[in-house]
């Protein structure tokens, strides 16, 4: 089952779930409760803590639950917060970051590289969780529309629409939909 986020992500061939960490956990276990899929392909847009360009292309299995608190030492977990699927799907080692808050300190935000996360997206993460949860193979494509820095919102709305033809394409090139 192919998803995305909804609202103003969408896509004809995909399933929406929602935007945000919460929404998306509710509506996929109402999902799986209902009408379990054979596997999720995710797919939406990310926005780069500095190692991936505008429009770059991230295929990912690891989704992580790192908030800002975390890189300045004024907050703490007791929670698994990285989550790796075990699909053969996706070829990137790549960490998708996933809060409920669009990142725009990219100083601060550089810092998730060190930790191996290169990008965030909304949702993965509890997709991931529900995935795991359910037995179900995971993986995630998404498309670098900003970067993490206090242009993030109005880059997104900038590049948005390119982003999503080109993740499409991106798609049909992969032969995932036709």
């Amino acid at each position: 089952m192919i998803i995305c986020a909804g609202r103003n992500e969408t896509f004809q061939f995909a399933e929406t779930i929602g935007v945000g960490l919460v929404e998306s956990a509710i509506n996929l276990t109402r999902t799986c409760l209902f009408n379990k899929p054979d596997y999720f392909l995710f797919i939406g847009s990310a926005g780069s803590y500095g190692e991936h360009e505008i429009f770059d292309i991230i295929e990912s299995k690891r989704a992580s639950n790192i908030e800002l608190g975390f890189l300045t030492n004024s907050a703490y977990t007791p929670l698994d917060n990285v989550l790796e699927s075990d699909n053969k799907f996706a070829k990137n080692d790549t960490i998708i970051n996933s809060s409920n808050y669009i990142s725009t300190d990219a100083d601060l935000c550089k810092k998730f590289n060190e930790y191996g996360v290169g990008a965030e997206n909304m949702e993965f993460f509890s997709v991931l969780q529900v995935a795991r949860e359910f037995e179900i193979p995971v993986a995630g494509i998404f498309v670098v529309t900003n970067y993490t820095n206090e242009n993030a919102h109005e880059d997104f709305m900038k590049n948005h629409k390119e982003a999503m033809e080109k993740l499409t394409k991106y798609l049909v090139d992969k032969n995932i939909i036709k």
